[in-house]
């Protein structure tokens, strides 16, 4: 993965394309800190999630749709 600075970045954003058409993903640095990262489109989810995956390991209270105690909602509506 290359590393770049903000300004060589806006200087060489046409080339730095070309590697990320090309598959390579790319780290955009401000005063040495990492802030932003270049990559192809649809890179991150290209796995297909399995529906039920966490079955049993998620609980809902029965009350989850009651109405908000009136102290609560009146810092809501506030």
């Amino acid at each position: 993965m290359q590393h770049v600075n903000v300004h060589e970045a806006k200087t060489h954003l046409s080339r730095l394309l070309a590697q990320v058409l090309a598959g390579e993903e790319i780290i955009i640095s401000k005063s040495g800190k990492p802030v932003a990262k270049l990559s192809p489109c649809g890179s991150e989810n290209t796995k297909k999630r399995k529906a039920g995956l966490l079955k049993g390991k998620i609980r809902i209270s029965p009350d989850f749709d009651a109405p908000l105690p009136k102290a609560l909602l009146a810092k809501f509506e506030a």
